[in-house]
Order: structure tokens, then C-alpha cells, then sequence
């Protein structure tokens, strides 16, 4: 039963910043933002919905029970969501799951942003899968999904930070 509401849980947590990003993302549209590289996001987004699906298949198949692993997951999994909150609020309007970058773009001096590159997926992504993973006790997911996902990330990575040294001065 814990599993099925985690999984609930998570799945709408992931809706609420899926309708956040597509509002933002329209607005961008109509104001000329251009996106870049949509194959990866659509890669990311792909690898993401397998984690989920993965994750969850293998808790059902395993059935466990809560433990000090569900424990330390479900507290990676909420700081997690709370970072995606932090970079939600500080990147505003230009925070999307798409790679875009509008005409008047500009560095955004937020907290986290200022100390860290990609808090976004340093502080959300990767320790979401972490915490996900470790409340489903999925461990095939986190051994095999995790790194293949990470390939997928650092390509982006590499894509972002090409646009950004590309488009501002002293990056």
C-alpha cells in the first residue's frame, strides 16, 4: 500500500511541475524564446517515465515493507522536491523541463544559482531518483536505470553549457 501512495504522490508532484514548465514554456513561445535541443528532452523525459515505471514495477514485484531505506529515500526523495521548488521560484518564467533560451534571457543571481550550475539537476533530478529508487527498494532500477540516465543528463549538461557560453558574456 505504501508503495501504490508513494508512487501517487510522486506522479503528481512530477504533474504539478509538468503544467508549470508547459505554461512557462508557452509564454516563452509567444514572447520568440527558440528551444534547443529537443531530442535530448525528449530522451530525458523518456528515461525519467522508464525510471518511474521501472522503480515501481520492481517494488510491486518485491513488496516491501517499510524500513530505515524507505526512511532515508523518502527523506532524499522530499528534499529533492523541495530544491525543485527553489529553482522553480528563482528561475521564474524561464524554468522549463525544455532547453530554451529567451530573446531578453538573462543569468538569473538566485542563491542557488549563483553557487551552483545545474542546481536543477544536482539538487532535484538526481537525488529524486536516488530517493525514489530507495523507497521502492528498486535496486535494479538505481544499479542499471540511474547511470544510463546520468549519460543522458551529462549530454545535456554539455548542451546547456555550450548555449550559455555561447549567448552570456563571462559565463
Amino acid at each position: 500500500m505504501l508503495v501504490f501512495c508513494f508512487m501517487f504522490i510522486a506522479v503528481l508532484l512530477r504533474s504539478v511541475s509538468l503544467v508549470i514548465s508547459m505554461r512557462n514554456e508557452r509564454r516563452l513561445r509567444a514572447e520568440g524564446a527558440a528551444e534547443h535541443h529537443a531530442g535530448t528532452t525528449t530522451l530525458l523525459a523518456l528515461a525519467h517515465v522508464a525510471f518511474y515505471l521501472a522503480g515501481f514495477a520492481e517494488a510491486v514485484w518485491r513488496a516491501p515493507t517499510p524500513d530505515w531505506t524507505s526512511a532515508v529515500g523518502l527523506v532524499i526523495y522530499a528534499a529533492s522536491m523541495l530544491a525543485l521548488l527553489v529553482v522553480v521560484r528563482e528561475l521564474g518564467r524561464f524554468w522549463t523541463v525544455k532547453l530554451m533560451l529567451a530573446r531578453d534571457h538573462l543569468l538569473v543571481p538566485g542563491a542557488l544559482m549563483s553557487r551552483l550550475r545545474h542546481p536543477n539537476y544536482f539538487l532535484n533530478i538526481l537525488p529524486e531518483l536516488l530517493g525514489f529508487a530507495l523507497v521502492m527498494h528498486a535496486w535494479y532500477t538505481l544499479t542499471i536505470g540511474l547511470p544510463l540516465y546520468a549519460l543522458i543528463l551529462r549530454r545535456r549538461i554539455e548542451q546547456e553549457e555550450r548555449i550559455m557560453r555561447a549567448n552570456f558574456a563571462g559565463y
